[in-house]
């Protein structure tokens, strides 16, 4: 999301598209769109707003500043130490803001938000005005970018576990997570399938899911798993049998597994939650079954509302 405003007045008599600028009430000033400048508001700034795994950033065109007189040295964050660079790309000059992580707070970024399934990091980028005697004559320029990240995700097995076979290793990419489920065929969970394996009725299945990118940021907390005949996690085909309910086991054979000696592997206390349940098949054909699971991204410090 990105919202930006320049103190300034466009020609009115030009002002015929409403996407690119806007009339005021008395229709005797106008102003450009977001992301539009010039006296017929028909520059386009190529603003930009990047929200990567662990930083995020926006970037304009360098001649939106120029048209506005911003010079590069006058732009900066909330926290004035964090400035603006100067990029070229595909031969056009752009200004851009770029902060990592660490530094989202020191920069001035706002405190985290939280709703019932984003994360939202906001900051403004804004101009230090030409000071002449004591009035400004240049338009002051601000920016407030957002960058939204998803925590409630679904991951599962894209290949059937068959009562006497199994698979797989599988990614899902979204944003700024990477969440993966892992099938192991040994309780230090040492061996991953490749293949499709062969699972006997009653042997255990060790299932790891985990937050792999970016590493140790967030905690991690399986919220539902259950196994279906259907590929489609919410298919009311065929029949359904639930492993994990509201981050709790509701299948007896079901256990959650500890990390390694020191680190407990209670459901939401890290980025890694390993469980086992013995292998089962439906009653009706087909035999197979898919393995789903819906998981919560936690921050570091929320630990206790992250355990069920």
């Amino acid at each position: 999301l990105m919202h930006h405003r320049v103190d300034g007045i466009c020609s009115v008599e030009h002002c015929s598209d409403p996407t690119r600028c806007v009339l005021s009430e008395d229709q005797k000033s106008c102003r450009c769109a977001a992301g539009f400048y010039s006296d017929r508001c028909d520059k386009s700034a190529h603003i930009k707003v990047m929200c990567g795994n662990d930083y995020m950033a926006i970037r304009a065109t360098e001649a939106f500043f120029m048209h506005h007189k911003v010079p590069l040295e006058s732009l900066h964050l909330p926290n004035a130490s964090c400035r603006a660079q100067r990029e070229v790309i595909n031969k056009i000059p752009y200004y851009m803001f770029k902060i990592s992580q660490e530094k989202y707070l020191t920069c001035g970024g706002t405190p985290l938000k939280k709703n019932a399934t984003h994360f939202l990091y906001s900051v403004s980028v804004q101009s230090d005005p030409e000071v002449n005697g004591n009035i400004i004559r240049d338009p002051v320029i601000k920016m407030s970018f957002t960058c939204i990240y998803p925590y409630v995700r679904r991951v599962g097995l894209p290949f059937p576990v068959i009562p006497v076979s199994s698979e797989t290793v599988m990614h899902v990419d979204e944003m700024d997570a990477t969440i993966q489920m892992t099938l192991f065929s040994d309780p230090i969970f040492s061996k991953a399938y490749t293949s499709a394996p062969t699972i006997e009725l009653k042997d255990k299945v060790y299932v790891e899911v985990s937050v792999t990118e970016p590493a140790d940021y967030f905690l991690l907390q399986i919220n539902e798993c259950w196994a279906t005949q259907s590929p489609q996690p919410n298919s009311t085909n065929g029949l359904v049998h639930s492993l994990i309910q509201n981050g709790c086991v509701n299948d007896r054979t079901v256990s959650f597994l500890d990390l390694d000696d020191e680190t407990s592997g209670q459901n939401g206390k890290s980025s890694t939650v390993r469980y086992s349940f013995d292998m089962f098949r439906f009653i009706t054909e087909p035999h197979e079954l898919y393995l789903h699971c819906t998981v919560q991204l936690c921050e570091l410090d929320d630990q206790k509302s992250c355990v069920p």
